[in-house]
């Protein structure tokens, strides 16, 4: 306002380009409406409550699905608290490759019921010794596949918590193989 002006300084001095920010994000910032514009959709809002119920159910029947899948596939993040971890895999696969008589003992007492309807007195006598007999093995099976997993886990995770394995072990082995849940994901006589 007081200055003196001298003739010599151009009138539109060169425009000099500013470094873009370090971090920036190179765009400009959109106005709020073209903002709000793009993160409106439509709500489809159920019109009663029956609607809304219907919805909520089959939303947490796709859920259920996607979870029992995960689970059949031996996935982690959707097993229960009891299969997770690296002991209790390798303590699945232990189990699942090999062929135990407590996977068929369901079958065996079956048999034995339908053998009990002939009117034979051996078949009598097979009623009354074959089951104490069958429990007996599957209770010696299941003792030494638990000990066997407790002395193999200890091996190879010193440093995981392996507290209940051994029953887990025997447990799964009384289980009909095609029922086990997480799935076997090891064939019998594969090597684990």
């Amino acid at each position: 306002m007081f200055r003196r002006r001298t003739q010599e300084a151009p009138e539109n001095p060169p425009q000099v380009a500013k470094p873009p920010k370090p971090g920036g994000k190179g765009r400009p910032t959109p106005k709020r409406s073209e903002a709000e514009k793009r993160r409106r959709q439509p709500i489809t809002a159920p019109s009663n409550r029956k609607e809304a119920y219907k919805r909520v159910r089959e939303k947490q029947a796709t859920e259920r699905a996607k979870a029992r899948e995960g689970m059949a596939r031996g996935e982690e993040k959707y097993l229960l608290k009891r299969d997770k971890g690296p002991v209790r895999r390798f303590a699945r696969d232990y189990v699942d490759s090999r062929r135990t008589i407590g996977s068929y003992l369901m079958y065996l007492m079956m048999a034995i019921i339908i053998v009990s309807l002939l009117p034979y007195a051996w078949a009598k006598l097979l009623v009354l010794v074959a089951p104490a007999l069958l429990l007996g093995i599957v209770l010696v099976e299941g003792l030494l596949i638990s000990q066997g997993v407790k002395r193999t886990t200890a091996r190879m995770f010193p440093e995981e918590n392996r507290k209940g394995v051994g029953l887990y072990a025997a447990m799964r082995a009384m289980q009909i193989r095609r029922l086990r849940m997480p799935a076997p994901q090891v064939k019998p006589g594969q090597k684990d």
